[in-house]
């Protein structure tokens, strides 16, 4: 999705962020954005790790049969 944003495409959109929100919140902003970051991919994480444990389950299971 963003393959095709080069640095003059960054430096527009950081732009209009600092016209818009101004110059005080982008740092808040910023944190904001990483922390949700963050926090998706510890979800996507447990996740994947319950959908493997769930997997050998069930293979453990077939095998048993």
């Amino acid at each position: 999705m963003f393959n095709n944003i080069g640095v003059s495409g960054l430096i527009l959109i950081l732009a209009i962020a600092l016209i818009v929100f101004g110059p005080s919140k982008l740092p808040q902003l910023g944190r904001a954005f990483g922390d949700t970051l963050r926090e998706f991919r510890n979800s996507t994480r447990n996740i994947m790790d319950e959908s493997e444990r769930d997997h050998l389950i069930e293979s453990e299971d077939k095998k048993r049969l």
